[in-house]
């Protein structure tokens, strides 16, 4: 497998321990099969980066994989509330943070990959608005397909560090991909609004209110 990571320098060495505790499936090495995106990630201003190129042999590693059918929106979210740090805005949002947590969070800190979206400030907003009980699962769903950010792998463990070998770093103009990051971002702002204004309030509709009150489990059909 390919994987690319975004940064201001080459990456030659990975150091295994090192980095933001708070990103999506906390500390960790994150990458993507997408040049493209990753020459984004490596330009959050407008100067030049580096998309860093790896091969890595996934056999013997355990693996995350929360795009696989058994897994539903709500552990993706729950793995992300535990790691990112947000400002809590009402009684509701700080009940349903604890309530997914203690329900809906997967075992992940021992996997050496783990692979699912990536929660981008818009879509980091998305998940927010869910928390708060303005918009329903079923948007939330939809909101994650917006943007098109695909998915990315978090590599977790020394193990998986170890099976990383650095091939090339790829250089990144600034000027161009940090215009392409924020014209993706403003897309995927754009398009969520287009949903909700598109979309009626159906009576089926599940909202975190719902999910609180009816004690909705992990394996609950509906989430499916």
């Amino acid at each position: 497998m390919q994987l690319f990571h975004g940064s201001t320098v080459v990456v030659g060495k990975p150091k295994f321990g090192t980095g933001n505790p708070h990103n999506d499936y906390g500390l960790g090495f994150y990458c993507t099969e997408n040049l493209d995106l990753a020459k984004e990630w490596a330009c959050r201003m407008p100067a030049n980066g580096f998309a860093n190129q790896y091969s890595i042999v996934s056999e013997g590693l355990s693996v995350l994989d929360l795009t696989e059918s058994k897994w539903h929106i709500l552990n993706w979210l729950a793995i992300l509330l535990e790691n990112r740090i947000f400002e809590i805005s009402s009684p509701l949002a700080q009940e349903a943070r604890e309530y997914m947590i203690s329900t809906f969070l997967p075992s992940y800190k021992d996997k050496d990959i783990i692979v699912g979206y990536r929660a981008d400030d818009s879509y980091f907003s998305f998940a927010k608005a869910f928390l708060n009980g303005t918009i329903s699962l079923r948007s939330l769903s939809e909101a994650m397909r917006l943007g098109k950010l695909g998915q990315q792998y978090c590599i977790k463990s020394q193990k998986g560090f170890d099976s990383l070998t650095f091939e090339q770093a790829i250089p990144a103009n600034g000027q161009e991909f940090f215009i392409r990051r924020s014209a993706r971002d403003l897309r995927a702002r754009e398009d969520y609004i287009k949903l909700l204004s598109a979309q009626s309030r159906a009576a089926d509709d599940i909202y975190m209110i719902d999910i609180l009150r009816q004690q909705w489990g992990n394996d609950d059909e509906r989430l499916r």
